[in-house]
């Protein structure tokens, strides 16, 4: 029999850090006088007690490293319980959600979807406010923060927790997965730092820094006002964009070149064809906009500039209507929004390195056609992979195209309409954060939708973030199986 209780030990201590991490918001009402501060206080509290009860309920299950099943079902289980906690100041302060309504906003920003159900940003609180920044943040590089806590408690099981996440250290160039975390975190924070102050020197206020910042680092999408980034026109699309690429490239990289060696950056061909593909779709939009559109030519790079990338990286953020641009802008940002970002970065969707890894395999197949004969490898960065790493990978991206078409024609079900259906799923399951339809235009929100179509959007972004395989694994009957 499965034992749980090493699961629940570790959910017990987030839960207890998390309600830690509610006082920030509550402090920020204090300082600005503003009244939704006990919400976040009862939050707290609830979620610190339920979390204490919980790990001192478990502690007597520790001992043993975890196990691949155990490393899965917490996986699982912090995506899926993290919310439910966070989702608790949304229902007992500003803006007084309805449970769906939270617990959608809660997953869309752990998960960095940053699609939101609460139209009138402007109107919120403070607390909350930064509330929504910080869970984009937390979940940007949630892997890191978890094992931080809970890997020196796994032993030598380690390891297995990021092979459940999806995560690629590109060469395994730490030696133990606490190193890993600790790295990561640390460039997690400088690289956050980095945005802040940048933003604040372009003019944003402190609170839209500090919120953005940890939006951008996390390529998560949560703004401070309805209109998303189209209030910082200007200097700050500028400053967004470099920063949403940055945060999309491989963190492993950067710790790397922190190390003393640029070289594997400079050298990684994931890194080449992500930059590549900005640089191609960016100039295909801007150069779109130059025959269709009038303007100044500097606004409309600036804005293809800025939008495309945010869809590309899995932000979220806009400051146009891509819509309004035409047929041809729109199509550009459902391709990349398919590719999304680099692998081991804190950005979603596919990945480059997925996609890499299907088109060098397609072309051996097709070699192989004209010389059934010959042994066919296929190379990545001059190293064969292995049919144990391939195998996999075309496994994930053929369920995730399965999965947006099936939870598509779910959504259809529900009565949603064909545009806004397809885009929903696709915004949720790539954790992107863009919507587009008849049933967002009103609001610019997902709040139109129907209470199954949340739930749909809901299970889609916990699968996307979880990498498909590790939520649907643990759908199968043998995983609980002795």
């Amino acid at each position: 029999m499965l034992d749980i209780r090493p699961v629940g030990y570790v959910i017990g201590l987030l839960l207890v850090a998390l309600a830690g991490l509610m006082l920030i918001p509550a402090l920020a009402d204090l300082a600005t006088h503003e009244a939704n501060w006990s919400a976040f206080l009862d939050a707290a509290f609830l979620t610190g007690l339920i979390g204490l009860v919980v790990a001192l309920s478990c502690r007597n299950g520790l001992g043993r490293s975890f196990s691949l099943r155990q490393a899965f079902l917490l996986t699982t289980g912090v995506w899926v319980i993290l919310p439910l906690f966070s989702a608790l100041p949304f229902m007992l302060g500003a803006p007084f959600s309805d449970f769906t309504n939270a617990y959608f906003e809660a997953v869309s920003g752990i998960t960095t979807t940053g699609s939101s159900v609460f139209p009138g940003l402007e109107t919120l609180p403070h607390s909350v406010l930064l509330w929504r920044g910080l869970l984009n943040w937390m979940g940007g590089l949630g892997i890191a923060f978890i094992a931080m806590i809970f890997l020196p408690i796994m032993r030598v099981g380690g390891m297995q927790f990021f092979r459940t996440q999806g995560f690629d250290t590109l060469g395994k160039i730490l030696p133990r997965a606490p190193d890993i975390a600790r790295m990561l975190l640390f460039f997690y924070l400088y690289l956050t730092i980095a945005c802040l102050l940048s933003y604040l020197i372009v003019g944003m206020t402190p609170l839209d820094a500090t919120v953005n910042a940890f939006a951008t680092v996390a390529t998560g999408g949560f703004s401070t006002t309805d209109a998303s980034f189209a209030k910082y026109s200007g200097a700050p699309e500028y400053v967004g964009a470099v920063f949403m690429i940055l945060a999309s490239l491989p963190f492993i990289r950067f710790v790397q070149m922190v190390g003393g060696t640029a070289r594997p950056m400079l050298r990684d061909p994931q890194v080449h064809a992500y930059l590549a593909a900005i640089g191609v779709f960016v100039g295909l939009v801007f150069v779109f906009r130059l025959i269709s559109d009038e303007g100044p030519a500097e606004a409309m790079f600036r804005q293809s500039l800025f939008n495309i990338v945010s869809v590309f990286s899995g932000t979220g953020f806009s400051s146009a209507n891509i819509a309004l641009w035409g047929s041809f802008p729109v199509v550009i940002a459902f391709l990349v929004g398919m590719i999304g970002g680099c692998s081991s970065s804190s950005s979603s969707s596919i990945s480059v390195f997925r996609w890499q890894l299907v088109l060098l395999h397609i072309r051996a197949q097709i070699r192989q056609l004209h010389a059934p004969d010959q042994v066919l490898t296929v190379k990545y960065d001059r190293r064969t992979v292995e049919r144990d790493v391939m195998d996999p990978i075309i496994l994930y991206v053929t369920g995730y195209i399965l999965s947006l078409g099936i939870l598509t024609i779910a959504m259809g079900l529900t009565g949603t309409d064909a545009t806004s259906a397809i885009f929903a799923v696709w915004t949720s399951i790539g954790n992107i954060g863009f919507g587009l339809g008849p049933a967002v235009q009103r609001t610019g929100t997902m709040v139109d939708f129907s209470v199954a179509g949340k739930w749909i959007m809901i299970l889609a972004m916990l699968m996307g973030r979880l990498g498909l395989l590790s939520f649907l694994v643990m759908l199968m009957p043998r995983f609980w199986r002795l």
